[in-house]
């Protein structure tokens, strides 16, 4: 990791893959806690571990603890998968610290929910500053990625892994994933699209809804990547090529194509 940590940077998250209690995974947890980690993992605590309220308690308690934030993997539709979104959001209001902090992965029960309740869980999500990380999924499942975005939901996207095992399509390329979101749901306009990008760069765009320049600003932290496009909109339709990566300001990919 020392010889990459000019060129790239990452979150850790001590994940709990077959849940907390039904593999007594609790030890390595607050092991894991004080190993540098980012956040503290969960996954569907309600099928694995029986209940809702234990893990998650478990898991906020950690958090706290140790100022971690905390990424939930929630696959469960259904009842106890709406609890445990109401469950989590309750935990987070009840503990301000970790708002901006807390994450659910996946969390595909917001696509099998009616329209009202997709509204009021969108609502709650902002107000606790809860975000979804989605793999945009095709098919029999469409997650309401514009309610999230119209409410304020921080909404990222990317996939189970660079190599994703879980799924056979894709390249592991985060601006395919706002690619695939456009087409789904529709954003054919130039401004549209352009809105799109935000799925790709966690919320960062270079103009705001109105045209006010947002970024690059003073003062920010100089990581991005220079493609070869002529707006944000072509980035996203056309998926173009990366022809330059900056991280931290040093020049970490330079393909020297670009005529001066």
């Amino acid at each position: 990791m020392d010889n990459k940590k000019d060129s790239f940077s990452a979150e850790l998250v001590a994940f709990p893959q077959h849940g907390l209690f039904y593999t007594d995974s609790v030890p390595y947890m607050k092991d894991a806690a004080q190993a540098g980690i980012d956040f503290i993992g969960g996954v569907d605590p309600f099928s694995l571990d029986g209940s809702i309220e234990k893990p998650i308690d478990f898991t906020v308690q950690l958090a706290l603890d140790h100022g971690k934030g905390i990424d939930i993997h929630l696959h469960e539709g259904g009842e106890s998968g709406v609890k445990t979104v109401e469950y989590l959001l309750d935990k987070v209001l009840e503990n301000p610290g970790l708002k901006g902090k807390t994450y659910l992965s996946h969390c595909f029960v917001l696509g099998r929910v009616e329209r009202q309740k997709q509204e009021e869980l969108a609502v709650r999500l902002a107000e606790a500053e809860v975000g979804i990380i989605s793999t945009i999924p095709f098919g029999g499942l469409q997650m309401p990625i514009p309610t999230l975005l119209k409410h304020g939901v921080k909404v990222m996207t990317g996939n189970d892994s660079i190599v994703d095992h879980w799924n056979t399509f894709g390249t592991g390329s985060v601006l395919e994933k706002a690619n695939l979101a456009a087409q789904l749901y529709g954003y054919v306009s130039e401004f549209d699209l352009s809105r799109a990008l935000k799925l790709a760069n966690v919320e960062v765009l270079p103009l705001d809804d109105k045209g006010n320049m947002k970024w690059p600003k003073v003062g920010d932290v100089a990581d991005f990547v220079l493609m070869d496009a002529s707006c944000s909109a072509e980035v996203v339709s056309r998926v173009s090529d990366v022809n330059m990566v900056v991280k931290n300001g040093k020049v970490v990919k330079d393909l020297k194509i670009f005529e001066v």
